[in-house]
C-alpha cells in the first residue's frame, strides 16, 4: 500500500513540472511564434494573445477554454470541452475541441465530422447571427449579419449543442474584456421574479409594456424601401397600400405574470415543464400576409426571420416547436402563435433591453439575384417590477444554488441526521431490528432522493476534473455549478476525517446502495453466495488501488485515455443516465448489479478506484471508532464471519481501508445474544460457584 502511495506522489510532482491542458506552455506550442501568450487574467479565465510588430507588441486576441465560460451539458451529462480564440473585434481565430463524452462521435460517426464541424468557426464573428443546419437554406446566403454553418447528419442536436457552447462562451469574454455589451459583467445579470404573479387582460400587459406590438402597412413596407433597387417589386404592397402586411406581437412569456395572463393552465404548464433553469421564452403572436416563419421553415430550429439582439450582439432564439393555446385569443393577433426559447447560458439580461427585429427580405433578378433587406424593429424591455437587478459581487453559479434551495436542505438535513446517528452508535445499534430498518431506509433515500432525483452521484470525474483544473491551472468554481456535489463532498471530507472512507462507500453512494439493496433481494431470493477466501480477497482488493494508478497516470502521461479508463465506474451509466445509453455501457452496469446479487457489492469491493481513493484519504481519520474486547479474535471469530466486506481480520482488527460502515459487528458487539463473550459472561453471571453449593 505504502508502494501505491508513493507512486501517487511521485505522478503528481511530475505533473507539477509537466505543462497540461492549456496551460501557458502548451498554448505557447498551439500559437507559435510570432505570437506570444499573455499571463492568465485574474478576472475571467481567458489569456491574452500578443503579436511583436516592429518595436510594439499588438493583441492579437483571447483565448479560453469553454468548459470555464458555458459548461452546457451534452448527452453524457459532461460538457464538451473546447478551445476558442478570437480576435479584439469578435472573429474566431479558431475552434478545437479539446474533449468530449458525445455518444455519437465516440461510438458510432466517429471524431472526424466533429472536428470538421467546429473548424467552421474560423473567420465568423460573433456579430453574426450563426445558424446550425445541413445547409443554409434555400436563396440564403451569409452576410455580416448572419452565417451558416454546415450541421453534422444523425448529431443534430450534439453540434447544437456545441454551437450553444462556443456562442455562450465567446460572448462572456467579448463582453468582459472586448467592451461588447458596454462592458457589462457576463455574470452581473438580472433575475426574473418568478414569485411575482399579477393576472391582466391583454390591454392591461400592452399597457404595461409586457407585451409590444407593431403593425405594418403595405405602404409603411414600401416606404422602408424608398428608392432603393427593392423598391416596387412586391404587386400586391402596389395593388393594395392600405392592406395589412403584418401585425406581430412580444410576450416574454416565462415571466409568470405574463404566461399566467395568456396562456391557459394546461399550455402554461406545459411549457414550465420544457424549460431548464435559467431558460427564459418569447411568445411571438401574429397576423397578416407576411409569416413570421416563412413557408421552409423547419420546426426546432433557428428562426431567419425573427432576430433578436441584447448590446448588439446576437441572442440565439429556437423554436420550441410546441401549440400554445391564449386565455383570450380575440384580443391579440392570433392568426400565428409561436414560442422561442433561449437558454440561460446564453447570458441574457432581464434588466437590459432587448432589441427583436423582423427581416423582410426582397430578390431582384433571377440568375444571381441582389437581395435586398429591411429589418422592422421592436424594442422590448421589461419593467423593473418583474425582476431583481443583480447584486454587486454576486456570480452566476449562485443561481444554481439558489433555485435548488430545497434539495440542498432536504440534502443537509439527512446529512445531519446520518452524521447524528453515526455519532451515537451505541443508541443506534442497541435495537438490532430498529438499526435495520433505519439503514434500509436511508439507502433506498441515498438511491431515489440523492442519485436519480437530485443526481448527486459522488465519482471518480471529481477528482480526475479537479487535478485537471489545478494543473492546468483553471479556476475551480465550475464545481459551484453543481451545489449537491458540493455539499456531499463537504460532509464527506468531514466524516473521512471521523469515521473514514466507509461513510460514504456505505451510506451516500447511490450506486453502492443500489448493489446493496440487490445483494440483499439476491439472499432473499436464496441465490447462492459467493465469498473468495480471504488470501484471495485481499488480492482482489489490490485491483481498484491499480485502476486508481492508472487513472491518476493518464492524466499526466496519457491524457485522451483518461475518459476511457474512468469508464470503469458505471456510475455515469446506472444512475447520471437512468440506463439511457448505448447497449455495452448499460449492459456493463447490469451484470455488475446482477453481480452483486451473488457477490456482495463485488464492484465496490474489487473495482472502485473512487473508493480506493477515498480509502487511502480515509487513512487520515482521527479515530479508530469501532469498539473491540480482548476476545475479538482470540478466540471469538462471529464479527468476522458475519462481515460481509471481510474487512476483519482473524486477529480481530478492522481493516477501516475496506470497512463500509454497516456497523453489523457494532450491533452484534452490542448484543447479549449474539456476541459470544457477552454470551459467556452472563453465563458466568448465572451460575452458581461450587464452594458456595458445598456450603449450603
Amino acid at each position: 500500500m505504502r508502494a501505491i502511495l508513493l507512486f501517487m506522489v511521485f505522478l503528481l510532482a511530475c505533473a507539477t513540472a509537466r505543462a497540461g491542458t492549456l496551460t501557458q506552455a502548451d498554448l505557447a506550442r498551439r500559437f507559435p511564434a510570432p505570437l506570444m501568450i499573455g499571463a492568465k487574467d485574474a478576472e475571467i479565465p481567458v489569456w491574452p494573445v500578443f503579436k511583436q510588430n516592429a518595436t510594439a507588441v499588438e493583441l492579437v486576441g483571447y483565448v479560453f477554454e469553454s468548459i470555464d465560460l458555458a459548461p452546457i451539458a451534452g448527452f453524457a451529462g459532461v460538457p464538451v470541452n473546447l478551445l476558442i480564440a478570437i480576435d479584439p473585434k469578435g472573429t474566431f481565430i479558431d475552434v478545437a475541441v479539446l474533449s468530449h463524452h458525445e455518444p455519437v462521435f465516440l461510438d458510432g460517426l466517429g471524431e472526424a465530422p466533429l472536428f470538421q464541424f467546429v473548424a467552421q468557426y474560423q473567420g465568423l464573428s460573433l456579430k453574426q447571427s450563426v445558424s446550425v443546419g445541413t445547409q443554409a437554406p434555400q436563396g440564403q446566403a451569409a452576410d455580416s449579419s448572419r452565417a451558416y454553418l454546415d450541421g453534422v447528419s444523425k448529431a443534430t442536436a450534439s453540434v447544437r449543442i456545441i454551437n450553444q457552447s462556443v456562442l455562450s462562451a465567446a460572448l462572456k469574454v467579448s463582453r468582459k474584456k472586448l467592451g461588447f455589451g458596454a462592458g457589462r459583467d457576463p455574470s452581473q445579470l438580472g433575475r426574473i421574479d418568478m414569485t411575482r404573479v399579477d393576472r391582466m387582460s391583454p390591454a392591461q400587459l400592452i399597457d404595461a409594456g409586457l407585451v409590444r406590438c407593431i403593425e405594418l402597412g403595405n405602404r409603411e413596407l414600401e416606404a422602408l424601401y424608398g428608392r432603393s433597387a427593392g423598391a416596387g417589386l412586391d404587386a400586391e404592397a402596389l395593388a393594395r397600400p392600405d392592406a395589412l402586411f403584418i401585425e406581430v406581437c412580444v410576450a416574454w412569456v416565462s415571466v409568470p405574470s405574463v404566461g399566467r395572463s395568456l396562456l391557459q393552465e394546461a399550455s402554461w404548464n406545459k411549457l414550465s415543464a420544457r424549460l431548464d433553469e435559467g431558460d427564459h421564452a418569447f411568445l411571438v403572436m401574429s397576423r397578416g400576409r407576411f409569416s413570421v416563419l416563412g413557408d421552409d421553415f423547419i420546426r426546432g430550429t433557428v428562426p431567419e426571420r425573427l432576430v433578436l439582439q441584447q448590446d448588439k450582439l446576437p441572442v440565439e432564439m429556437r423554436d420550441l416547436d410546441m401549440a400554445m393555446m391564449l386565455a383570450a385569443p380575440a384580443s391579440l393577433p392570433s392568426e400565428h402563435v409561436d414560442v422561442f426559447r433561449v437558454i440561460g447560458q446564453a447570458g441574457l439580461d432581464p434588466a437590459g433591453q432587448l432589441d427583436f427585429a423582423l427581416r423582410v427580405t426582397r430578390d431582384k433578378g433571377i440568375v444571381y439575384p441582389e437581395r435586398i433587406v429591411r429589418e422592422i424593429a421592436l424594442p422590448y424591455r421589461l419593467p423593473p417590477a418583474y425582476f431583481s437587478a443583480p447584486a454587486a459581487g454576486d456570480k452566476t453559479w449562485r443561481a444554481a444554488w439558489s433555485d435548488r434551495t430545497g434539495e440542498l436542505i432536504l440534502t443537509v438535513a439527512a446529512l445531519a441526521l446520518l452524521g447524528a446517528a453515526l455519532a451515537m452508535q451505541k443508541r443506534l445499534t442497541a435495537g438490532a431490528t430498529m438499526f435495520a430498518w433505519f439503514r434500509r431506509a436511508f439507502l433506498l433515500f441515498t438511491v431515489v432522493f440523492i442519485g436519480y432525483y437530485a443526481q448527486g452521484q459522488l465519482s471518480i470525474v471529481n477528482v480526475t476534473g479537479l487535478l485537471q483544473a489545478l494543473l492546468a491551472g483553471r479556476s475551480l468554481e465550475f464545481f459551484m455549478y453543481d451545489p449537491m456535489t458540493v455539499v456531499l463532498w463537504a460532509f464527506v471530507l468531514v466524516s473521512l476525517a471521523v469515521w473514514g472512507r466507509g461513510t460514504f462507500c456505505g451510506w451516500l453512494c447511490p450506486f453502492g446502495a443500489l448493489q446493496e439493496l440487490t445483494g440483499k433481494l439476491g439472499r432473499w431470493c436464496k441465490l447462492p453466495q459467493l465469498r473468495f477466501h480471504s488470501r484471495t480477497d485481499k488480492r482482489l482488493k489490490l485491483l481498484k488501488y491499480a485502476l486508481l494508478a492508472a487513472i491518476l497516470a493518464s492524466i499526466v502521461l496519457a491524457p485522451a485515455l483518461t475518459d476511457g479508463l474512468v469508464e470503469i465506474e458505471p456510475f455515469k451509466t446506472a444512475i447520471t443516465l437512468g440506463f439511457d445509453r448505448s447497449w455495452p455501457f448499460v449492459a456493463y452496469a447490469a451484470s455488475l448489479l446482477a453481480l452483486s446479487a451473488v457477490s456482495y457489492k463485488f464492484f465496490c469491493r474489487y473495482l472502485c478506484p473512487f473508493g480506493a481513493a477515498l480509502a487511502l484519504l480515509g487513512r487520515l481519520r482521527l479515530y479508530d471508532w469501532i469498539a473491540r474486547r480482548a476476545e475479538c479474535g482470540t478466540p471469538c471469530q462471529t464479527c468476522r464471519h458475519a462481515c460481509d466486506y471481510q474487512a476483519i481480520a482473524p486477529t480481530g482488527k478492522i481493516s477501516y481501508d475496506e470497512c463500509f460502515q454497516c456497523m453489523d459487528c457494532v450491533v452484534i458487539h452490542a448484543s447479549e445474544t449474539k456476541c459470544a463473550p457477552l454470551i459467556m459472561e452472563r453465563k458466568r453471571h448465572r451460575t452458581i460457584p461450587i464452594s458456595a453449593a458445598v456450603n449450603q
